[in-house]
């Protein structure tokens, strides 16, 4: 069993056979803002609404201490995405809501700069960080949500094994507005 003293220790590093993810550090904090500043208008329609000062020192400083609050308690984990070629952000990928007793469950969510989209390293994060869940954290299933528009996450999803179970109308505040999802999962073998 993934006991939570595993959360009190370093955030471990994933490999992947293009990317390396790794815990989001404070001196990440300017290429972090440039990426996502740059890629604004390629995220805003799948994410929540920014806030006026998201890419501020203050925001990401707070962002970082949310991170290792859930990471301590055992109820998420944060990893930003680096290319192994050229060792740029290219990315986040997260574990959260991470629930245990009769569920062992967690939601994945992500986001990829958009110079770095369509290259696969997404996959391959995906990739890493599921074995991780199933080995080493010790859950039975992973779930995500995709806006049905969205169809770059759609074939992502299905390329890393996850399997559509239905339609959660009005699901999630994305951009401002509430968004049915597809809900995604997959469960570790038996």
């Amino acid at each position: 069993m993934f006991q939570p003293p595993f959360f009190r220790r370093e955030i471990p590093a994933l490999e992947g056979a293009k990317v390396r993810l790794r815990a989001p550090r404070a001196e990440d904090y300017g290429p972090w803002a440039a990426l996502r500043g740059e890629s604004r208008a390629f995220l805003e329609p799948w994410e929540p609404s920014w806030a006026p000062d998201e890419l501020t020192r203050r925001s990401f400083r707070l962002r970082l201490k949310r991170y290792r609050s859930e990471y301590d308690r055992g109820t998420g984990i944060s990893f930003f995405i680096f290319e192994r070629e050229s060792g740029q952000l290219a990315g986040g990928i997260s574990l959260s809501n991470v629930r245990r007793g009769v569920a062992q469950a967690a939601s994945v969510g992500y986001w990829m700069g958009e110079r770095f989209a369509g290259r696969g390293l997404m996959l391959d994060a995906l990739e890493a960080v599921i074995p991780f869940a199933f080995d080493r954290m010790r859950l039975h299933r992973l779930e995500a949500a995709c806006i049905p528009e969205n169809k770059r996450s759609i074939r992502l999803l299905e390329k890393a094994g996850f399997q559509r179970e239905g339609l959660a109308r009005s699901y999630l505040r994305i951009n401002g507005s509430w968004h049915d999802h597809f809900l995604y999962a997959i469960v570790a073998e038996a």
